[in-house]
């Protein structure tokens, strides 16, 4: 008896460092890039792949946004409320280039699931000729009317007198941005999403070394202040682009640009601009809002701005591994519908879910407990403070739906059906949120904390509304 007890120990044991060598097995490839067929593979595995880089490459992305915001607190209120005055516009920009990225991850993906991957090719060329394009106007805007814009966003007279080069920076800079979106959202499509990870990781390990450096005039280095945060971040991310394109033209393991392909083809451009146009509304929807809302907070003084702003570096810090995680449905809705898998991937959005449903609740339970000590971490304006804490406490209960509006709204974009969730954003953020937001902080007289409370209402809200929708299941049928 007590040889067969031994015996099932020692199996026990080695079924144990089987799966053990196992994981880290799968973990290796998920990081060095894996070239398995994501139609095929198990689906958890396939989540895992390539979830993966893209949780590794969002939480250096959200790193970078939380030690930015770190020395730039250092420099006061202002310097703070500059760069949230300056992100509603670059909020704009990101809607454009998200849009763009919705559409060039479900046409990349679908060509790869076809098995197309010239044409993947194909359409990542027209793709960046089209980042180029929608880039200049924000370039223009941002070096030539940089005091206008933060006037009309209420700004204080420190932060258009003093913080107006930080935004000439970053909007005439904003090239770099929106390319580092879009290529990265070519080799996600494709499923080089650990290409993606990496190219992110050196742009912002470059930025985040230069912050101090240029803002506090460390050694040789003048001291230039908040436009030193700037001037790194372009450095940075033009970097991150340069990598990219040598990535994109050598050859990674799913997709490769040729030589040959470097001219304009229309009717591809027109197929990628149709489709986009609904994530470019989706973003721009949700993007405005932000930019009322912002500008609803502004009139209650800019401790109140730099609270908010303080609260979204935190949120963005905690909420971009669930975003790696929704990210991946994209990719994988796109292949599996490209090989006419529909009910593969509609599971792969119920898996996926779930565990980025367990993820935020455990993200909310530190955000109820710890609101404050984490927004302290980055000033000690005691009414900062108050107002940052009071934004995360708030928002802590109903992480647990952001989980699956997340994974849903991403299903749709994989799928190409970008203006199912334009639609439900213009009715939920603009219809409800913003006169909401108004009404409660303004005419019930509840100040910011109306605000946060009419957030939680509007976006709770759309996300049992978008996970209803999803399940009805029209989103399998749309063809790009």
């Amino acid at each position: 008896m007590s040889d067969e007890i031994e015996f099932e120990i020692q199996e026990n044991n080695r079924t144990t460092l089987s799966k053990i060598n196992s994981f880290w097995q799968e973990l290796k490839d998920a990081i060095r890039g894996s070239e398995a067929d994501y139609t095929q593979i198990a689906i958890g595995k396939a989540v895992f792949l390539l979830a993966i880089p893209m949780i590794l490459e969002l939480i250096m992305e959200s790193t970078f946004a939380v030690v930015d915001i770190f020395f730039v607190g250092k420099l006061g209120p202002s310097a703070v409320a500059t760069v949230g005055l300056t992100e509603t516009y670059l909020f704009l920009l990101y809607s454009i280039a998200m849009g763009l990225a919705m559409a060039v991850t479900a046409i990349v993906a679908r060509r790869i699931g076809e098995k197309e991957k010239e044409k993947a090719g194909i359409a990542a060329v027209q793709a960046i000729f089209i980042a180029l394009i929608a880039s200049l106007p924000f370039a223009i805007a941002g070096i030539f009317f940089a005091k206008d814009l933060l006037t009309i966003m209420g700004g204080d007279a420190w932060t258009i007198e003093h913080g107006y080069r930080y935004t000439q920076w970053m909007l005439g800079g904003n090239a770099v941005i929106m390319l580092l979106f879009i290529i990265n959202a070519i080799f996600r499509g494709a499923g080089d999403a650990a290409i993606a990870m990496r190219v992110l990781w050196i742009a912002n390990g470059i930025n985040i070394v230069l912050d101090p450096v240029l803002i506090f005039g460390w050694g040789p280095f003048p001291e230039l202040g908040i436009e030193g945060a700037a001037i790194a971040t372009n450095i940075g991310r033009g970097t991150g682009v340069i990598i990219q394109l040598w990535f994109l033209f050598r050859g990674v393991k799913h997709i490769r640009v040729l030589r040959s392909q470097l001219h304009l083809q229309w009717e591809i451009i027109s197929k990628i601009i149709r489709t986009s146009l609904g994530g470019i509304g989706q973003m721009i929807v949700a993007m405005t809002s932000w930019i009322f809302i912002m500008r609803i907070i502004s009139e209650f003084g800019s401790q109140s701005v730099a609270g908010a702003t303080i609260a979204i570096r935190i949120m963005m810090f905690t909420m971009m591994p669930a975003w790696g995680m929704s990210n991946a449905v994209a990719t994988l809705v796109g292949q599996n519908l490209g090989s006419k898998q529909p009910d593969r991937a509609e599971r792969s959005v119920w898996i996926t879910g779930f565990w980025n449903m367990l993820f935020l609740i455990c993200v909310a339970v530190v955000y109820f407990l710890f609101s404050e000590s984490l927004v302290g971490i980055f000033t000690d304006d005691m009414e900062v403070i108050a107002v940052g804490g009071m934004w995360l406490k708030i928002v802590s209960y109903s992480y647990f739906i952001y989980g699956w509006w997340m994974v849903a709204t991403q299903a749709f974009n994989g799928a190409g059906d970008t203006m199912t969730p334009t639609k439900i954003n213009l009715v939920f953020f603009w219809l409800i949120q913003i006169p909401l937001s108004y009404f409660m902080s303004k005419i019930l007289g509840m100040d910011v904390e109306g605000v946060f409370w009419a957030i939680f209402i509007s976006e709770t809200s759309v996300g049992l509304f978008t996970l209803w929708l999803f399940t009805r299941g029209k989103w399998k049928t749309v063809q790009v």
